[in-house]
């Protein structure tokens, strides 16, 4: 009898396992997170015994966020890693929590994601047809974009 009650309640909380669908949030747009990452980044030959540092990703930060229609870096000026004027308007802004974590919902489209810093607009990532930082939001997904703002390190 004992058996017999452990193998039904293994078959109800199986069934109730498989009816469960996983977390989807509605809506479509971009999620990610935002690191800062300065100085040398260059690979080093250690002295023997010497542990070698882990590969550093870069420390969560806040930051103001401008999401833009596709830009190409013929629309803007850059100085000093830096783009200081966009010919774009913004489609929002928004800030980052304390842990650089994001997410913005957005219609279905293509858009240029730059973090604003304190002597202009930051972003590092460019496609092959001079896009800068694009994305792509499709109709009900979520696209990943991490951003590593990386314009104080060296490689």
């Amino acid at each position: 009898m004992n058996q017999l009650l452990k193998i039904i309640f293994a078959s109800i909380f199986a069934l109730a396992l498989f009816q469960c669908a996983p977390y989807q949030p509605e809506g479509q747009g971009v999620v990610g997170q935002i690191t800062w990452l300065e100085g040398n980044q260059m690979p080093m030959v250690l002295e023997e015994g010497k542990k070698d540092k882990d590969t550093n990703t870069g420390t969560p930060v806040k930051r103001t966020v401008r999401v833009y229609p596709l830009i190409k870096i013929s629309d803007v000026t850059l100085e000093n890693g830096l783009f200081q004027s966009v010919a774009a308007k913004p489609i929002t802004e928004f800030e980052t929590d304390e842990n650089g974590r994001y997410s913005i919902n957005l219609s279905p489209g293509r858009y240029s994601i730059l973090t604003v810093e304190e002597d202009g607009l930051f972003a590092s990532i460019f496609d092959g047809d001079g896009n800068i930082q694009p994305v792509t939001v499709k109709e009900n997904e979520w696209t990943l974009l991490d951003i590593v703002v990386n314009y104080k390190a060296a490689f």
